[in-house]
């Protein structure tokens, strides 16, 4: 296993690098960002009624915008702040912070200062997400970084999977509440198990937050060979992912009316999803991060075109089976793509890990979430936007990652 030795000054650690505990840690830390969206969506209705408002007043949903907000902001300035505390410093006052936004959020007397609330949750969860990453980073490197971070990924795929039947369950014997409580309970058992974890970055490898310090960072990051052909093709697929989140409960309801089998639709495709990170972790270590990616964009083109083909043949709604089987296919793929993605831009960052990841998140969040409003924009009750959407994203972030990969390979 290729792994970077971290230095004798950070410790002795009761968890060792790579090892099960240690990804499944940092899983979790990243678990907890997604658990404060996929677990409320279950309870809007009963929050309406508890703030007194219409039965289908849209204005809860900025209960996850300004979330996202919050989660998408709070990225780089808890980078800087892992480069200069370390990545565990950052983890416990993140989840702190999410603490706090929950419990806010439930003890808010109105929608306008649960939105507040539920923007410094979404803050809160930024910072164990950052040094969950950084982590990653500090200790490996090449493939055995893009494996490591699939195996985390994977475990964070599967709140959106369990996370509205967690929450419903929760809603079936107490009030909505208590969805938020469970949330601020599961920040605060991760925050204990941060204990174990070791602190990765060295006080000699601590960046100072002097504004010099901080563009000097920010100018190591984007002046990096690649880093922003990386980061587009990154934005380009995160954007059609977001609008596949948005746009599945429309689709499940308008274009196939089986709204009551969305929960299982959509806790099956994150399952799919979760099988590609599985995958990924085994055999990017075997073919090379550049080799598996090129195989990847592949057998993406090639689904895409496929759901683009089978959609516009149809008139947008082809049968719900040839649907499933399509979109499972694309998604497999997006989820074998970002990671790695991801991982071949955090290569060349080791100096300023905890600032790449923030960048990279902050700016495919941002980005990626007004192209996936874009292309929401234009459903019309049936899969053809989305496809279109897939087939136009999946060429740019192609013809992006091998601009990156281009420049890579003049700099070596």
């Amino acid at each position: 296993m290729t792994v970077v030795q971290t230095p004798p000054t950070v410790g002795r650690a009761k968890l060792e690098l790579g090892s099960k505990g240690f990804i499944a840690v940092l899983s979790m830390c990243m678990a907890v960002t997604a658990l404060g969206i996929d677990t409320i969506l279950p309870a809007y209705d009963d929050i309406r009624e508890s703030l007194g408002l219409d039965p289908d007043a849209t204005e809860v949903t900025g209960l996850v915008t300004f979330y996202f907000m919050g989660n998408s902001l709070g990225l780089l300035p808890a980078g800087l702040l892992s480069d200069r505390f370390g990545r565990k410093a950052v983890m416990w006052g993140g989840l702190a912070l999410y603490i706090a936004g929950a419990i806010g959020s439930v003890l808010a007397p109105s929608l306008g200062l649960m939105l507040v609330f539920r923007f410094i949750w979404g803050l809160g969860g930024a910072g164990p997400r950052v040094a969950a990453l950084a982590m990653i980073r500090d200790g490996f490197g090449g493939e055995q970084m893009a494996r490591q971070m699939s195996l985390a990924m994977a475990v964070f795929l599967l709140v959106p999977a369990v996370g509205p039947a967690l929450s419903a369950g929760v809603l079936a014997i107490a009030s909505w509440q208590w969805v938020f409580w469970m949330c601020a309970i599961a920040a605060g058992a991760v925050s204990l198990l941060v204990i174990r974890l070791p602190e990765t970055l060295p006080d000699v490898g601590r960046r100072p937050l002097a504004a010099v310090s901080i563009g000097r960072s920010l100018r190591t990051v984007l002046a990096t060979p690649g880093t922003l052909w990386y980061l587009l093709s990154l934005t380009a697929l995160f954007g059609v992912f977001m609008s596949y989140l948005a746009t599945s409960e429309l689709i499940m309801d308008q274009t196939y009316d089986l709204q009551a089998w969305f929960p299982l639709f959509f806790g099956g495709l994150a399952l799919v999803m979760l099988a590609a990170m599985l995958v990924n972790s085994r055999f990017v270590e075997r073919l090379g991060l550049s080799r598996l990616l090129g195989m990847a964009f592949v057998a993406s083109m090639v689904s895409i075109t496929g759901l683009l083909i089978a959609s516009l043949a149809t008139g947008g709604e082809p049968p719900f089976w040839l649907f499933v089987v399509l979109i499972s296919a694309v998604l497999f793929c997006q989820q074998m793509l970002i990671p790695n993605i991801n991982a071949a831009a955090m290569r060349p960052l080791a100096e300023v890990a905890g600032t790449g990841a923030a960048i990279l998140g902050m700016v495919s969040g941002v980005l990626g979430a007004l192209i996936g409003e874009a292309i929401n924009r234009q459903f019309d009750g049936t899969i053809t936007p989305l496809s279109i959407g897939f087939v136009i994203s999946g060429m740019v972030a192609l013809v992006a990652w091998r601009r990156a990969e281009q420049s890579v390979t003049r700099i070596t």
